[in-house]
């Protein structure tokens, strides 16, 4: 049986069906040998890879940056909707004027809406286009029952300046917010501008020929003939000029449109090749460059155009401020119908859209670095000492608002409550949002202003947000 098996054995091993034990030993080291060679040429794959990621590997990063780049300016370059804004003096890149695109949500005329009952409704309800350029100025009519029906303005003839003789170099300074231009108003001043009466006689800027804001003749018979005006400004160099959108034809014609400027801002729009036509416009604006700002502090410069319209545009039965930081996108003589003609207001503003009381927004002023802790200390304790409560709303209605668009008809009423309100900034701080649910309450003023919701703020211009920080006059 064995030599049986046996022979099988060797007859299987001719044919190479089996392998014997003693074969098997070097076949399995060969394999191991194999498994290492390759684990060593893998390792060494691993550190040449290594290696040339540590001598490359910027490369890595430039080159397909670089292929971005390159798309990315091609595409730019085939796009006709992005206007580049190159300064005269290319070299200069750090300067603040210089500016790669213009906002992303520039000339979007797209309604803003918001949800009412579970219907979604435009925030600002225009009419029709077709009746947009039927509309017309209203007839003025004649009331007896409005509590103040003339406001007369305190000028140097009526009072000497307390301060004296005195350059307007020296007067631009920290210390000093009352000036030429001002008047020195005292407290007891104050208290009697709140008491309304048939006749008044108030501060109101312009207080002195030598108070400076001094706009040239051309310019005063332009603004003399306006009845309706749309107007803005920007001081300092702090933002570009965006041209008013949606506007009818009907507005076109009866609708002027005045940015206010001074020599910075100028020369920086320049820079941009933006540039005053003979005629003194630039697209729909007509530009007037104002000269001798009487205050060091840009913002309060800018109050003089926002509050005191009734003061620049004597003619003018009716106006609509928007901050410089915005751009208009709506039918002036619409809004105006929309919200004053409709609901019989004197003046509409948007309500503020974060807080309600003043006593919130002065610590939220604080904390945001935008005014002086001490000097809104001295407002806020004024304020507590006349009696302000720290009521949310008033009257039903939320006390604080966000005047980056105000719309207003010029009556003896809306102008005493723009004086009083120049006056409370020019006297405190600049932040006119601190001030102004103060002049509600002194004057009882709620009955015909339209607190209209952030939403229709919204509808009423594209805002940009400020470009580059205003430049403050030199004392």
């Amino acid at each position: 049986m064995f030599h049986s098996s046996s022979s099988n054995n060797n007859n299987n091993n001719n044919n190479g069906l089996s392998i014997s034990v003693s074969d098997d030993e070097p076949d399995e080291l060969g394999r191991m040998r194999i498994r290492a060679r390759r684990k060593r040429k893998k390792l060494g794959n691993r550190r040449l890879l290594r290696k040339l990621l540590l001598r490359y590997w910027m490369l890595l990063i430039i080159v397909p940056t670089v292929g971005l780049l390159i798309f990315e300016a091609t595409r730019i370059a085939r796009s006709p909707s992005l206007n580049i804004e190159i300064p005269i003096n290319k070299a200069d890149r750090s300067s603040p004027t210089f500016r790669k695109e213009p906002p992303a949500n520039l000339n979007r005329l797209d309604p803003t809406t918001h949800v009412v009952a579970g219907v979604r409704e435009r925030c600002l309800k225009l009419l029709p286009p077709e009746k947009l350029e039927q509309l017309d100025i209203p007839v003025e009519e004649e009331s007896s029952s409005v509590p103040v029906g003339e406001v007369l303005y305190m000028s140097e003839s009526d009072r000497s300046f307390v301060g004296g003789s005195v350059t307007l170099s020296q007067l631009r300074t920290e210390d000093t917010r009352f000036n030429l231009f001002t008047g020195n108003q005292t407290f007891k001043q104050r208290d009697q501008s709140f008491e309304k009466k048939e006749t008044m006689a108030i501060h109101c800027g312009f207080y002195s020929v030598n108070g400076g804001f001094k706009i040239s003749d051309e310019d005063k018979s332009y603004m003399q003939g306006c009845k309706v005006v749309v107007s803005t400004c920007a001081f300092g160099g702090g933002d570009d000029l965006y041209q008013p959108i949606g506007v009818s034809e009907a507005s076109l014609k009866k609708v002027c449109y005045v940015a206010f400027w001074d020599e910075i801002t100028l020369k920086a729009q320049e820079l941009v090749e933006r540039r005053i036509g003979e005629n003194g416009f630039i697209g729909k604006w007509r530009v007037v460059v104002v000269r001798d700002l009487p205050f060091a502090d840009q913002r309060l410069n800018g109050k003089i155009p926002k509050m005191l319209s009734h003061r620049l545009f004597p003619q003018a039965k009716y106006s609509i401020w928007v901050d410089s930081k915005s751009q208009f996108r709506r039918d002036p003589l619409g809004v105006l119908e929309a919200l004053l003609w409709r609901s019989n207001s004197l003046l509409a503003i948007s309500e503020h859209g974060a807080r309600s009381s003043v006593y919130d927004e002065a610590k939220a002023v604080v904390k945001k670095n935008k005014a002086k802790p001490e000097e809104v200390e001295v407002q806020l304790n004024q304020y507590r000492k006349d009696g302000l409560p720290e009521d949310k709303r008033f009257n039903g209605k939320k006390a604080l608002c966000e005047a980056s668009v105000i719309v207003r008809k010029h009556t003896p009423v809306t102008n005493l409550l723009m004086c009083v309100w120049f006056n409370e900034v020019a006297r405190f701080t600049s932040r006119d949002q601190l001030s102004f649910p103060y002049v509600l309450w002194r004057l009882k003023a709620f009955k015909n202003i339209n607190m209209f919701p952030v939403c229709t703020r919204k509808d009423l211009v594209n805002s940009m947000g400020h470009v580059r920080k205003a430049k403050p006059l030199q004392s």
